[in-house]
């Protein structure tokens, strides 16, 4: 099975639609799943404590076209967990962001968490990876496309395939929203490959 795995797109249609159609030229038989930052919150991280809103189009930036193409399962990140917060209404948009899930197993043996449940810190800027779970996980967060096994970071590069199956494995699938980023995790041969949009 070959899942296509893309996160962090703060609401850019323009972006994301790249992403997609090169998902459809390289993997059309991909199965999507998204690594959360879907939507962009335009309520800070300093005012979201203390207000409240009762429309979605106060609190982030969307369209129908961008909903239209996010047809395909996502974890919440921490954008989703900010509007979910400060917003109070019905709007069916709101109850599907509150629906979304904090993880999503593959197969039973990898798990997608968007990160920022993470500790960070250092420089570069890191997660502390937890002891604990699968031994493959995809995440986002910080932007940057990156693999880590048994704590070591590896060097990558753009469509070359890395097995997955040498350690507990880390893989950042970097981000949709300017770097125009997606993985493709082929589960049969344990390997993920990070793709970039050129162009």
């Amino acid at each position: 099975m070959k899942y296509a795995l893309l996160g962090d797109i703060h609401s850019s249609v323009e972006d994301l639609k790249d992403v997609l159609n090169d998902i459809k030229k390289q993997a059309p038989d991909a199965e999507l799943i998204g690594t959360g930052d879907l939507f962009e919150c335009i309520i800070s991280k300093k005012r979201a404590p203390f207000e409240r809103f009762n429309k979605l189009e106060d609190v982030m930036l969307y369209s129908d076209e961008l909903i239209d193409m996010l047809s395909f399962p996502s974890v919440r990140g921490n954008q989703e967990e900010r509007i979910e917060l400060i917003t109070e209404s019905d709007e069916p948009l709101l109850l599907r962001i509150r629906m979304m899930e904090e993880r999503i197993l593959i197969e039973k043996t990898a798990e997608v968490i968007h990160g920022h449940q993470w500790k960070w810190g250092g420089d570069p800027w890191m997660p502390v990876f937890p002891e604990t779970g699968p031994d493959l996980i995809f995440y986002g967060h910080s932007h940057d496309s990156g693999l880590t096994i048994d704590r070591q970071m590896e060097e990558v590069g753009f469509g070359v395939p890395y097995s997955v199956r040498k350690g507990r494995t880390f893989v950042n699938v970097g981000a949709v929203v300017g770097d125009r980023n997606w993985v493709l995790y082929e589960a049969d041969k344990g390997t993920v490959t990070f793709m970039k949009v050129i162009g």
